[in-house]
């Protein structure tokens, strides 16, 4: 049980806008970097592999996985924290799953996911 202080800041923090992502999308997450005194916005684009804790919840977590390199990078981002500016959404993705850790073992053109016709 979480306790009613806790709930209520977590209830401010809440965002709605950020509810239309599901796994498969492709989605560009532009979040705050903080270096010493300096402040930038820096943009991760990846496919989004997975959604823990459910959209309805506070502590919604999302990882975005790209390959950069030859190598594949994931992040996690949690979705209502105040550290993430925006996220874009580029296309939707065509897939039968809720978690693609599948993606994980695919290279090159085998690691793509099929977009779908209409978004």
């Amino acid at each position: 049980m979480v306790k009613p202080i806790i709930q209520k800041l977590e209830s401010q923090q809440k965002r709605i806008d950020h509810y239309y992502v599901k796994p498969g999308d492709k989605i560009e997450v532009h979040s705050r970097i903080i270096e010493g005194e300096k402040q930038r916005i820096q943009v991760f684009k990846g496919d989004v592999i997975a959604i823990k804790n459910g959209l309805n919840n506070n502590r919604t977590t999302i990882t975005v996985r790209k390959s950069s390199g030859g190598f594949g990078v994931e992040k996690i981002f949690p979705l209502h924290s105040p550290m993430v500016e925006k996220i874009q959404l580029v296309n939707r993705g065509k897939v039968r799953r809720a978690k693609l850790y599948y993606q994980r073992l695919r290279k090159g053109n085998a690691a793509k996911i099929k977009p779908k016709n209409i978004w």
